[in-house]
């Protein structure tokens, strides 16, 4: 029987945390909810490990992933830069060989893989492609994760339109509190139910402010409506 694996990119609209945090509710929630299922981590490559120490440090030290630091995550480069100005300053070239490979080794091996994006959709992996262009040729569904704030509206508006066209499947909305927000600030900034009817993409779920374990996290989005997801 052949095997089937199930991907997921998580995409932002924001620089920032909300992919991972998002992406770490995902994986934990499969640990809880779905343990007979193999659920992996996959970021294609990283920049800005002179400032902090990376994605792939992260999700290595805080979740037993049963994976190796290289196939978290295979490419890192240490200026904060988009990737293809932190390997100029390098002097390296930006080789998708191993990224592939990594990814398709992920897929022989999982029965669910979080693809976490690098930057938004619109961000350059090398001097000729996006996100958008990983995502196409993977031919991945996707989730888009915006942060509530002022101004969030037209930064989803634009990322959904450059998912269509590029013919990929958004599957939802995540918003992220990054900071305390009211039900009036969510209901202002980012309403719900005016985003689902603007962008014809429902809202998954809103992600309160605060430092949450894994296990927080998964409790929290085991609340919404993740079917659509897979």
């Amino acid at each position: 029987m052949e095997h089937h694996c199930k991907s997921l990119l998580i995409t932002g609209v924001d620089t920032g945390v909300g992919k991972t945090v998002i992406t770490t509710a995902l994986w934990s929630y499969g640990q809880r909810y779905a343990p007979q299922q193999q659920w992996g981590i996959f970021k294609p490559m990283q920049s800005g490990t002179a400032v902090e120490p990376g994605d792939r440090q992260h999700y290595c030290e805080t979740l037993p992933l049963n994976q190796t630091p290289e196939e978290v995550c295979p490419v890192s480069f240490a200026a904060p830069l988009a990737p293809p100005m932190a390997a100029l300053l390098e002097e390296r070239q930006i080789d998708l060989v191993p990224v592939w490979q990594t990814y398709e080794k992920l897929q022989q091996r999982c029965d669910r893989l979080l693809v976490e994006g690098i930057g938004g959709l619109g961000s350059p992996i090398t001097w000729e492609w996006t996100v958008a262009d990983l995502a196409a040729a993977w031919r991945l569904p996707m989730v888009l994760v915006a942060t509530v704030r002022l101004g969030a509206i037209a930064q989803i508006v634009a990322n959904v339109a450059l998912a269509r066209q590029y013919k990929l499947e958004l599957r939802g909305l995540i918003l992220n509190c990054v900071t305390p927000c009211s039900e009036k600030d969510i209901q202002q900034w980012t309403p719900p139910q005016f985003l689902t009817q603007l962008t014809q993409v429902p809202v998954l779920g809103v992600l309160p402010y605060g430092t949450h374990s894994p296990a927080d996290l998964a409790a929290i989005v085991a609340d919404w409506p993740l079917d659509k997801l897979w």
